[in-house]
């Protein structure tokens, strides 16, 4: 693995725990896909720092049990939206 991956695995390790934000904002704030986010908390961290993965995997099953929750909240938004008759 290349030293730079290595450094942006730890980087947005301690990003997620630090923040707690979502997978999606972490690969935008970072410049990077979301599977490149995803893979570098599952995959690559807990070769890294098995302690950092502990936390973030913490925060990724949390985010997880409540993703149909945002999801809901996403669709309300977008109806109340079309009711109003405001442009999207």
């Amino acid at each position: 693995m290349h030293d730079y991956i290595k450094e942006r695995t730890i980087r947005i390790g301690e990003h997620i725990v630090e923040t707690r934000k979502t997978v999606r904002v972490i690969a935008k704030e970072f410049g990077v896909s979301k599977s490149t986010v995803h893979k570098d908390l599952t995959e690559r961290l807990p070769e890294l720092n098995p302690e950092l993965a502990l936390k973030v995997k913490e925060i990724l099953e949390y985010h997880k049990s409540i993703r149909h929750l945002r999801g809901g909240e996403a669709t309300r938004k977008k109806y109340k939206t079309e009711e109003t008759g405001a442009s999207v």
